[in-house]
């Protein structure tokens, strides 16, 4: 005899199907997160407003440490092109993967042990194994035997440098000056300092990417092609 009990029609409804247990469930979760966020907003003065307010804070300041910075420009040593006052945007990603400062790249840094105890922003002339040289029979600036064309971005009436020199940038380390060379201290005033007035890339805080402020100077910064033509150092692998 076959004695296994079969579930009756009562049974069988009785019993909560898998859709509906799963959407209960669902339904608990959202109450209970809803309940949270009312928690909170009961306890916060303003309420809502207020936390409004602090998730757009707490995004502001993920995305100040993490994706882009902005940084008041403090001297003259990049003018033209940057203003004292202006406001610049820092891609803080533009190196995190992979990628490396190229020439003709202004960047902010941290010069601190280099250059002092501030944040500096340049212009990448050197990199990696690059030899510079000032300055060839036109008064250029040579970097791995070409001569750069630096006219379209230079402080009108500058020379390329008033001071010779003749580096190979060391591994790992930057070369930079700044367009306002007059007005400028930068790797040229360091050689004789700690690091040679290069700049290890480890220092580079990001790559200025807009003047973003004043609005009636709002710019894109591009990189000049005035290196595009310079060779890859020796021993160079791209």
């Amino acid at each position: 005899m076959d004695t296994e009990a079969q579930p009756t029609e009562r049974d069988r409804s009785s019993r909560p199907s898998e859709s509906e247990a799963i959407s209960d469930t669902g339904g608990q979760e959202g109450r209970s997160r809803f309940s949270l966020v009312s928690r909170i907003t009961d306890w916060l003065p303003g309420g809502w407003i207020s936390l409004t307010l602090l998730v757009c804070l707490l995004f502001l300041l993920i995305l100040n440490r993490f994706v882009v910075q902005p940084f008041q420009i403090p001297s003259g040593s990049m003018e033209q092109g940057l203003r004292i006052g202006d406001r610049v945007l820092v891609n803080k990603l533009a190196y995190r993967f992979g990628a490396e400062p190229r020439r003709g790249d202004v960047i902010v840094f941290d010069g601190t042990g280099y250059f002092g105890d501030a944040d500096y922003v340049k212009r990448v002339v050197g990199v990696a194994g690059d030899h510079v040289v000032c300055c060839d029979k036109e008064g250029r600036i040579r970097v791995n035997g070409r001569s750069v064309d630096e006219s379209g971005f230079l402080y009108p009436g500058d020379s390329p440098s008033s001071v010779p020199f003749d580096v190979v940038v060391p591994d790992g380390t930057l070369f930079v000056l700044g367009d306002h060379r007059s007005d400028s201290s930068d790797s040229r005033d360091h050689l004789g300092s700690p690091g040679g007035g290069m700049i290890p890339v480890g220092e580079v805080i990001g790559r200025a990417d807009w003047i973003a402020w004043p609005f009636a100077h709002l710019t894109h910064l591009q990189r000049p092609d005035a290196y595009a033509r310079v060779p890859a150092a020796e021993g160079a692998h791209g």
